[in-house]
C-alpha cells in the first residue's frame, strides 16, 4: 500500500540508504551476536520543546508509513553496500529479504505533543526496528517542525489565508514535505506544484516583478495578465509606484480586480494606504495580499491592517528560527532472549547533560479539566488509570507490517485545529513561555 491508494500520483521509491551507516553495523554485529531477533520497543520523543514555544505538532506521519512500506533493499542498493564493504555477505544476506513486520503507535498525524510525549512507539526485533532510526527521524523532525511553525502563523493570522511559498528558499523535496506539513498546520495553499501533483493540495500564483518588468509599462504588464487570467487575478503592485500601480490595476481591471500583492515597503502604512484607495475608486471587494520576509511575529503585527492574506515562505521552510525538533529514536524495553514468549525489560541510557531517557514501553494520555480544557500530558507504564482510559493518545498505524489506514490530509489538518482548541488560550500566545501543559509521569 502506499499513496496511490489515497489517489495520490506519485509513489515513494526505496527509502532504505535513507540512514546511516552505524545502523547497518549495528544489524551486522547483532546478527553475529544472535541478539538480533531480541524482541524491542523504539520510542520517539523530544527531551524539550524548541526555546520558547508552548507547544508542539505532530506532521510526517503519512510520509512515515510510505518511507517504512519502501525499506527495501533492491539489488542496486545490495550492489553499493557490496562494493564498499559496508556490511558483510551474511548481513547482505537477510537485507535481501527485508520487509518491516512489526507493529508501530503513533500520536496521530496532526495532534498536539510536549517533552516526553511518546510521538511514535515502534516494535519488533531489534533487527528490524534498529534499521528505521534515521528516515523516522529525518522526516518527523522536518515535518513537526514546519507544522509547528505554520500553526503558529495560523494562530496569529486568525481568520486570514495563508499562502505556503518556499519552495525556493529550501530543497527542491524538502520544499514539498514543507508544504504538506504546512497544510497540516493551516495554511490553505501553496505555490509549489509538486505538492499540489503529489498530496493535492489547492495551488496558487499569478505573476513576479520579471513579468511586470518585461514589459515596457506597468500598464502593458497589467493589460497582458487581465487578458490572460481575467479580472479576478492578484496584480503585483510595489514594482515601481503603489499609489500609481492600484490606480492603474483598477483602471485596467475595473472593481472586479481580484486582488493586488504587495511585496516590500512598510506593510502596515502601505496596506492602509492601498485599502484607502482601492475604496475610493470603487474597488470595494478587491483583496490585499501581503508577502516579504514573514513570520508569526510579523503576521501578527499586521492584525490591525486591512490585510485580506498572507504569503510566507523562508521563515516557514525554515521553521521560523527551529529547523528541528531534536526527536530522538531511543530503546525503551528489550526481551532478554529470542524467544517470542521471552518478557519484555525496560532499558535506559544513563547520561549527564540533559540527555537522560526513561526505560519502559509507554502508554500516553491528556487530562482535561472540568471544562474540557487540557492541563496536563501523563505518560506512563503499564496499567493504564481508569480516569484516563478514553483519553488516551497512541493510535496504532501498524500491525504485523501492514499499514492500517491512511489519512486525507484535510482530515489531519482539521484534527490540529481541534487538538489546539483544546489548549489553554495561552498556547497561542507568541511571547516566549514554557510548554502550555506540563508533562507528568505516573
Amino acid at each position: 500500500m502506499n499513496t496511490a491508494d489515497l489517489g495520490l500520483p506519485v509513489d515513494v521509491p526505496s527509502t532504505a540508504l535513507f540512514t546511516d551507516q552505524y545502523e547497518l553495523t549495528m544489524l551486522q554485529a547483532s546478527l553475529a551476536a544472535g541478539t538480533a531477533e531480541r524482541r524491542s520497543v523504539f520510542e520517539v520523543f523530544t527531551r524539550r520543546l524548541p526555546e520558547g514555544r508552548r507547544y508542539g505538532v505532530v506532521a510526517g506521519t503519512g510520509r512515515v508509513l510510505d518511507a517504512v512500506e519502501n525499506f527495501r533493499f533492491d539489488a542496486d542498493v545490495l550492489g553499493f553496500l557490496r562494493e564498499n564493504a559496508i556490511v558483510d555477505e551474511p548481513t547482505l544476506e537477510w537485507l535481501a529479504s527485508y520487509r518491516f513486520h512489526g507493529d508501530i503507535w503513533g500520536y496521530p498525524e496532526g495532534e498536539v505533543y510536549f517533552p516526553g510525549s511518546p510521538i511514535l512507539r515502534v516494535e519488533g526485533s531489534f533487527a528490524e526496528c534498529v534499521l528505521l532510526e534515521t528516515v523516522i527521524l529525518s522526516i518527523l523532525n522536518h515535518d513537526s517542525a514546519i507544522a509547528a511553525a505554520a500553526s503558529r502563523m495560523a494562530s496569529a493570522a486568525g481568520d486570514r489565508p495563508l499562502i505556503e511559498m518556499g519552495a525556493r528558499r529550501t530543497h527542491e523535496l524538502a520544499a514539498v514535505a514543507a508544504a504538506r506539513a504546512a497544510y497540516v498546520g493551516g495554511f490553505t495553499t501553496t505555490s509549489d506544484l509538486a505538492a499540489g501533483f503529489r498530496y493535492g493540495i489547492p495551488t496558487v500564483g499569478t505573476s513576479a516583478h520579471a513579468f511586470t518588468l518585461l514589459h515596457d509599462r506597468e500598464r502593458d504588464a497589467f493589460q497582458a495578465q487581465v487578458n490572460s487570467l481575467g479580472r479576478g487575478t492578484t496584480l503585483l503592485v510595489d514594482t515601481y509606484d503603489v499609489a500609481e500601480a492600484v490606480r492603474m490595476a483598477v483602471e485596467v481591471a475595473g472593481p472586479e480586480l481580484g486582488a493586488v500583492r504587495i511585496d516590500s515597503g512598510d506593510l502596515l502604512l502601505v496596506a492602509h494606504r492601498v485599502r484607502q484607495q482601492l475604496d475610493e475608486l470603487g474597488a470595494r471587494d478587491t483583496r490585499i495580499i501581503v508577502t516579504s520576509d514573514l513570520d508569526e511575529y510579523a503576521i501578527a503585527s499586521l492584525a490591525a491592517a486591512p490585510v485580506d492574506a498572507y504569503g510566507v515562505g523562508t521563515q516557514l521552510v525554515t521553521g521560523s528560527g527551529h529547523p528541528t525538533c531534536s526527536m530522538v529514536y531511543k530503546l525503551v524495553a528489550r526481551a532478554e532472549s529470542a524467544d517470542p514468549r521471552a518478557p519484555l525489560e525496560p532499558v535506559a541510557k544513563r547520561s549527564t547533560g540533559g540527555k537522560t531517557s526513561i526505560g519502559g514501553r509507554k502508554w500516553a494520555a491528556r487530562r482535561l479539566d472540568e471544562r474540557g480544557v487540557a492541563e496536563a500530558e501523563v505518560i506512563g507504564i503499564g496499567v493504564v488509570p481508569v480516569a484516563l482510559a478514553d483519553r488516551q493518545l497512541l493510535v496504532e498505524l501498524v500491525k504485523g507490517g501492514q499499514v492500517l489506514s491512511r489519512e486525507p490530509l484535510d482530515v489531519v489538518r482539521d484534527r490540529h485545529a481541534a487538538s489546539l482548541a483544546n489548549l489553554p488560550l495561552s498556547a497561542t500566545q507568541l511571547s516566549r513561555g514554557e510548554p502550555v501543559i506540563p508533562t507528568e509521569y505516573i
